[in-house]
């Protein structure tokens, strides 16, 4: 068996490509894979430099945690090296700070394109931007001992990294709410149960489940994914006979592609 190829490793992120499937790793275990502007833009280029016969990618942390979410060494004054601390953040303009936060967030917005279907393969702590870095992915597989959290509301902050508005698609903003506002842990049970999760496992299954759904969503056409995934995606903001209007439309296109008379 022929080994993944390697696009990108920096950061702490790894790109490796086999065929349709691309893995993108945390690799920074000893820091539990905590996130910085540099693996943000690392994350991003990942997106760009995915190859076109990518179907489904598989986002994964090394060791015990996904990611315990961002480094605290963001909150000193001397923040990282090379690059603006969030003090030093705090007191540019508004278009300044927009600009940065736009940037950060470009991390996190590749993950639901729809010519590809995301998975977070989760274990471990996955705290704040951690638990929003699995949010921006299609699909959660769990390990029994995940613990989401999301804690920037206890830090006095906002979750801005793209997080909000799944984790209101998926719990419902009651549940959403209570999360964000409280800071508490939600483990594998619970996250099964109230949608964050499509399944729990043992944390010594968890690659085979991964490897188990990425084949499954493979086993469709290419084509008839993408447009079911943008039909989804899109259904939250058509009314019910918009969405029906984006239905026919789709099956047209569908149909005339099958019958080779697709323009």
């Amino acid at each position: 068996m022929a080994s993944p190829d390697l696009v990108l490793d920096k950061d702490g992120v790894r790109l490796t490509v086999d065929d349709a499937v691309a893995t993108v790793t945390l690799t920074n275990p000893d820091k539990r894979n905590a996130q910085s502007p540099a693996l943000w833009r690392a994350l991003a280029s990942a997106g760009q430099e995915l190859p076109g016969t990518v179907r489904v990618v598989v986002l994964r942390g090394e060791g015990k945690s996904f990611s315990a979410g961002l480094d605290r060494q963001a909150f000193t004054p001397e923040g990282f090296d090379g690059e603006p601390s969030f003090i030093d953040l705090a007191r540019g303009s508004d278009a300044e700070l927009d600009e940065v936060i736009a940037e950060y967030q470009s991390a996190f917005t590749w993950w639901r394109r729809n010519d590809i279907v995301s998975i977070a393969a989760v274990q471990g702590h996955a705290i704040g931007a951690g638990f929003q870095l699995a949010l921006a992915c299609d699909l959660r597989v769990v390990a029994d001992d995940v613990q989401f959290a999301m804690r920037e509301t206890s830090l006095g902050l906002v979750p801005d990294l793209t997080g909000t508005h799944p984790l209101v698609s998926l719990v419902g903003y009651a549940r959403a709410l209570e999360i964000c506002a409280t800071g508490r842990f939600v483990g594998a049970e619970e996250s099964e149960r109230i949608g964050l999760a499509n399944l729990a496992v043992p944390g010594s299954e968890l690659d085979a489940a991964v490897r188990d759904l990425a084949a499954a969503l493979l086993a469709a056409p290419r084509d008839a994914v993408i447009e079911t995934k943008a039909l989804l995606r899109g259904a939250s903001g058509r009314s019910y006979e918009e969405q029906r209007v984006a239905e026919r439309g789709a099956q047209a296109r569908r149909l005339r592609d099958l019958a080779g008379l697709a323009d």
